[in-house]
């Protein structure tokens, strides 16, 4: 299939040709080119739906941020839906972020992992991968992930991943070091501790000791080369195509 064709459908997916109130359909005020929307998929688990998304643009002070967001939850939807509502609150709260925003998002993302597992009574036992993205006046973008939830940015037609996937497969000696392990049993998927397929998460009170919430994060230039980036959970890169 063409790569023009390709970014069609998205396009309809995500309602930038429509008019559906669900798509997450928005605009910059400071560029007309740029536009966002969203497309959720339950898939075939027997559980409920545990992805949140965010999708706007801010106003802070004279300034324009895009803020977007794949929060996907593991074991209850408490601790991604409290993603949704804190971690660009606290990232934004971080009194560098205009001058170090890549210091500050670690930072906030530490704080929120913190106070998820403060709370573990009321959120309870769950936890969430993230992949966040933050554009600054429509020139720059600062990304962040912990698990394996994705960003891309495709650039005259080439992809370039901006975010790391983090597997316990890849992370086994870090994983070992904090007194875990790596397990493919049950199952056939390297699991920490035979439980979580991901090495890093938000949450996860009773793997905490065994996992890391330190983000991975990326800044990039946005400009006229710029066509579109990707933020999905694995639910869409970890799948084979016919």
């Amino acid at each position: 299939m063409a790569t023009r064709e390709i970014l069609q459908k998205m396009k309809v997916k995500v309602g930038l040709g429509s008019s559906d109130p669900g798509s997450g359909k928005g605009k910059s005020k400071m560029s007309k080119n740029i536009t966002h929307g969203f497309h959720l998929v339950k898939g075939k688990s027997y559980h409920d739906m545990e992805d949140y998304v965010v999708a706007e643009f801010k106003q802070v002070d004279n300034n324009e941020l895009g803020l977007f967001a794949i929060f996907d939850g593991h074991a209850g939807h408490n601790v991604p839906n409290y993603l949704r509502s804190h971690l660009f609150e606290n990232i934004l709260k971080e009194p560098d972020f205009w001058k170090e925003p890549a210091n500050a998002v670690k930072r906030a993302y530490s704080v929120t992992d913190s106070n998820i597992l403060e709370m573990s009574g009321e959120l309870g036992r769950g936890g969430s991968t993230a992949v966040t993205a933050i554009l600054i006046n429509c020139q720059k973008l600062v990304v962040a992930n912990i698990g394996d939830s994705r960003a891309v940015l495709c650039k005259k037609g080439v992809a370039k991943q901006l975010s790391v996937d983090h597997e316990p497969i890849t992370e086994h000696e870090d994983i070992k070091n904090r007194g875990g392990f790596v397990s493919n049993f049950p199952g056939d998927v390297p699991r920490v501790d035979g439980r979580l397929a991901v090495s890093r998460a938000f949450g996860d009170k009773s793997l905490k000791k065994h996992l890391s919430s330190e983000p991975y994060v990326t800044l990039e230039g946005i400009d006229d080369d710029a066509e579109l980036v990707i933020l999905a959970s694995d639910g869409l890169w970890k799948v084979k195509f016919s």
